[in-house]
């Protein structure tokens, strides 16, 4: 399902999100998802953005792709978030098919003249190392393939603290999703080009550099 988040700005620009569960405000109300948070920000900067949540929960690698081309087509993208993988590393399904899907998904958002952030995922320790090694490694080696945005783990800083997550611990709580978009916002800055950002740096939120 697609949800166009309302902005005041002049929206010349559109940023698409695609992703699973952990975008697609699972358990909570959409306005509290970190995908609504961000179109907020950019409304608040009067930054002349609108923001696309393509997110599905349950969503694969495999999944996101049959529609990849249809979002690309239908809202054509000044900047694509991916942030999919989660799931297809909690199945146990082929890292090389979980790569080889988000590398499609890459390159098609690169032809259609789309910046791409790739957001990074972690599993769980139960997995055993080669394969979280290798999970994690999927990322940094396509962020560098590409030469993409990378942020490494989209839930970072959260991963220890139960008390920000669900029952089944897994899906951020609501009060957790502005922590998502701070992870988010600081890769994404650099990318968001306005002559109002040029001027003065200082009316956007948070404004800060990559680390």
């Amino acid at each position: 399902m697609l949800f166009i988040l309302p902005t005041t700005a002049s929206a010349q620009q559109t940023i698409v999100v695609v992703g699973d569960s952990l975008s697609a405000a699972y358990g909570m109300a959409q306005k509290e998802g970190w995908v609504a948070l961000l179109a907020q920000r950019l409304n608040d900067a009067h930054l002349p953005y609108r923001v696309i949540n393509a997110s599905i929960s349950g969503e694969t690698t495999h999944g996101a792709l049959t529609r990849f081309n249809g979002i690309l087509r239908a809202h054509q993208p000044n900047i694509t978030i991916i942030a999919l993988g989660g799931n297809d590393g909690l199945r146990g399904l082929s890292l090389n098919a979980m790569k080889s899907n988000l590398a499609a998904m890459i390159e098609a958002a690169l032809a259609a003249q789309s910046e791409v952030v790739l957001a990074g995922m972690q599993l769980p320790p139960n997995y055993g190392r080669p394969f979280l090694r290798r999970f994690a490694q999927s990322y940094r080696t396509l962020a560098d393939e590409y030469n993409i945005t990378l942020i490494p783990f989209l839930l970072k800083g959260m991963e220890q603290d139960l008390t920000l997550f669900q029952r089944d611990g897994i899906h951020p709580l609501n009060s957790a999703q502005p922590l998502i978009l701070e992870n988010v916002w600081v890769y994404l800055l650099p990318l968001i080009s306005t002559d109002k950002q040029a001027k003065n740096p200082s009316h956007i939120w948070g404004s800060s550099s990559k680390p």
